[in-house]
């Protein structure tokens, strides 16, 4: 399956009378694109602002972010949710980059709600404050979970879906400043020096633990938590089949925009026909009774096994009871004699002495650390505000608690409360240091 992503890097965003792209330059037409917002009549209330790179800006409830793109052929954005249900990962679609459209609450935030810092010392503990964010804030009237702690956000989420396809139609006709390409042909038509290599797949252990739907992430559309592990091409993932949920702590997610960017996909492609044959990806999931994590870990191994993998990299969303799904997936591939490395944060308390996760086992030898979920964070004021500052002290933010909004606008934290800020799908530029 080839899939031909044509990148159009933007340098800065601006409102204007015209959405269009040129030289760099993102112009949004502010009235027609909250038009596409308002589509959903449960939206009462909404706005777009910019935050950029190095301003004194704090963001916050953060719900989603997603890179604008388009489909310029084989097939459409976000398949099952959005548009149509039709297969992802081919064709060519176009995509701003540089950028995120990035979905805030105007008020009521929730336990899965972040922070982006884009400038100070926050700034580091997010990928986000490196990118232009284009900040959909916005009120729904959804008052059944308004003072719920877990929150669908449904309206808003669909609206940033509709809005990043509304944006990247703009260049829908233009010529790309680059095109990446990923080309995996189907694995039994791979060459002898190909077939030679080690097989090596990539295992994702999506949100999928709210048994009501609604929560939990999407694949084409369809709620994980009522999946089992299912072997998709990584094009499908690259190119909008996965979109995130709404459950996790803000910290230990994957937005929508990391799981179209994710760097684990990407450098394994790279490695593809060097070191390794990148088989493809194990799309698993997150469960709360034991016999559905023993389930889902089975089949797991079973897929492995059967497609001859030697390797498998297991990237968890989230930390608590999904390390138990983390630790017995891993166990039952290297039963099946699959060499196995896991990806994941901890939770070792606030003075990092704690057991960093709640299952262990000695099969599970490798694992790479994204940090430390309980690491406190206290970070000086901004100077401006985009969505509500209260909502990390009031509504049951993961990170936050009564006291974590000072009268000066500075606030303490956990990790937790950071936007993706773990970066377990691959961004992260956390290392070890010993002391």
């Amino acid at each position: 399956m080839r899939l031909e992503i044509g990148n159009f890097p933007v340098k800065d965003i601006r409102f204007g009378d015209q959405t269009s792209y040129h030289q760099g330059i993102l112009t949004i037409n502010k009235e027609e694109a909250l038009a596409v917002v308002y589509e959903d009549d449960h939206i009462i209330d909404a706005d777009l602002v910019i935050a950029r790179p190095g301003e004194s800006v704090r963001i916050t409830p953060v719900k989603e972010a997603i890179e604008p793109r388009c489909k310029v052929s084989g097939g459409v954005m976000f398949p099952g949710m959005t548009n149509d249900l039709v297969r992802a990962g081919q064709g060519r679609t176009h995509a701003l980059k540089g950028m995120s459209l990035t979905v805030v609450g105007k008020h009521w935030g929730g336990f899965q709600d972040g922070v982006i810092d884009m400038s100070g010392p926050g700034a580091v503990h997010s990928y986000y404050s490196q990118l232009i964010n284009l900040c959909l804030v916005g009120d729904t009237d959804e008052e059944f979970e308004r003072h719920e702690q877990q929150k669908k956000n449904r309206a808003l989420r669909w609206a940033g879906h509709r809005l990043a396809e509304y944006l990247a139609k703009c260049v829908e006709h233009l010529t790309p400043e680059e095109i990446e390409v990923y080309d995996l042909p189907p694995i039994t038509q791979r060459s002898p020096e190909v077939m030679a290599l080690p097989g090596v797949v990539y295992v994702m252990q999506l949100d999928s633990q709210m048994e009501e739907m609604g929560y939990n992430a999407l694949v084409y559309g369809w709620d994980s938590n009522r999946m089992l592990p299912t072997f998709m091409h990584p094009n499908e993932v690259l190119d909008g089949a996965i979109v995130s949920g709404s459950f996790m702590p803000s910290s230990s997610k994957f937005s929508t925009y990391d799981h179209q960017n994710n760097p684990t996909i990407k450098r394994l492609y790279q490695e593809h026909g060097k070191t390794i044959n990148f088989l493809g990806v194990i799309m698993s999931n997150l469960n709360v009774r034991l016999e559905e994590k023993t389930r889902s870990a089975l089949f797991v191994a079973q897929i492995a096994s059967t497609l001859g993998a030697q390797g498998a990299i297991v990237a968890e969303e989230g930390y608590g009871n999904p390390d138990a799904d983390f630790i017995q997936c891993i166990v039952e591939l290297e039963k099946a004699g699959v060499k196995t490395v896991g990806i994941t944060n901890e939770c070792t308390g606030r003075d990092g002495r704690s057991q960093p996760l709640v299952a262990l086992d000695p099969r599970a030898d490798a694992i790479v650390s994204t940090g430390n979920v309980s690491e406190l964070l206290d970070l000086p004021p901004m100077d401006k505000v985009i969505g509500e500052l209260e909502s990390i002290a009031r509504d049951g933010n993961s990170g936050g608690w009564a006291e974590s909004v000072r009268p000066d606008g500075s606030i303490i934290i956990e990790d937790n409360a950071m936007f993706c800020g773990d970066m377990i799908c691959g961004f992260s530029t956390k290392t070890v240091k010993e002391y």
